[in-house]
């Protein structure tokens, strides 16, 4: 029953112009994901699978084939828009994938044991991987399924290029989460960090030291079962109010498994700083970032050697 890792590298990277889930920021042509894994490896992940689109297959196959593949068990799932529950047809003009909810449960074939969720295009850090595998190595569920998350303080997740989403945790006590919130459009605005849920006629701002997701999170394989029980509805909603661009998210899942009382969710704090490509902007501060970590010995300077 050792953890599995589920990478979700289907998104379309609207924001950043291209497929910045494999667009090079190492010194040998390696990419954010390479030094995930390379994390998730040192922590005591073996079993991988990549949830991806079909189009970009064939790309993001060779990447992986340069290195991480050579050492990890990596299996791939696919996600794509017509993926979708019997009577449901994709509405004209939806070219966005459905969100994070629907990559995971997109790979619901593969996760067995107790399972690690992350973003393909976000830098983590080594800590995080050893908290999160450490907790998987012993999640059972009891009378609540046992879930968990990595949570970064809000500070370590923003850029200065433009907006982020984060699942912004209203409520925790004892380390266990009790409310948590998607803010899809998260900014530096006016010296400090605040969301507006009204395109910027309002801003709310959010205190340092905040906790919120970067959708790493830990499962036991029940999540799949409620994430396709509840998918029907979502959709139901999405195609009611934003057919183009509604998407059926993890957090909201969590949250509302956290609300009923049917999941408990303990928040394992990281100090780590994320770094990311959300923006095209981004990509001198992650390479930089990434060579500073080169030079203190955290990585190789060739990664897979």
């Amino acid at each position: 029953m050792k953890p599995q890792l589920l990478i979700m590298a289907a998104g379309m990277g609207s924001r950043y112009g291209g497929l910045k889930q494999i667009d090079p920021i190492g010194p040998n042509g390696e990419v954010i994901i390479d030094y995930s894994l390379y994390d998730a490896k040192r922590a005591g992940f073996n079993d991988v699978t990549c949830i991806i689109k079909k189009e970009i297959e064939d790309d993001f196959k060779a990447v992986m084939e340069k290195g991480a593949s050579k050492h990890l068990n990596i299996t791939y799932a696919y996600q794509e828009i017509d993926k979708l529950p019997e009577g449901f047809a994709v509405p004209e003009g939806r070219k966005k994938p459905w969100g994070t909810g629907h990559a995971i449960l997109c790979a619901k074939d593969f996760m067995k044991n107790p399972f690690a969720v992350i973003n393909a295009d976000d830098y983590y850090g080594p800590d995080s991987f050893k908290k999160l595998y450490n907790y998987l190595e012993n999640a059972k569920d009891t009378d609540k399924y046992d879930f968990c998350m990595v949570g970064y303080r809000i500070e370590n997740t923003v850029t200065e290029n433009g907006s982020v989403a984060r699942g912004v945790c209203e409520e925790t006590s004892d380390s266990l989460l009790y409310k948590i919130r998607e803010r899809t459009r998260i900014e530096v605005h006016g010296g400090f960090i605040e969301y507006t849920e009204d395109d910027g006629a309002s801003w709310v701002r959010i205190p340092q030291g905040t906790l919120v997701s970067m959708n790493m999170f830990g499962f036991t394989p029940v999540i799949m079962t409620e994430l396709e029980d509840r998918f029907p509805m979502v959709l139901t909603k999405i195609f009611a109010e934003n057919p183009e661009k509604g998407e059926y998210l993890i957090p909201e899942v969590v949250g509302s498994l956290v609300r009923s009382g049917k999941a408990a969710v303990r928040v394992l704090e990281s100090s780590e700083v994320w770094y990311g490509v959300t923006y095209r902007d981004d990509k001198p501060t992650v390479i930089n970032a990434i060579r500073k970590k080169i030079d203190s010995g955290l990585y190789p300077e060739k990664l897979w050697d």
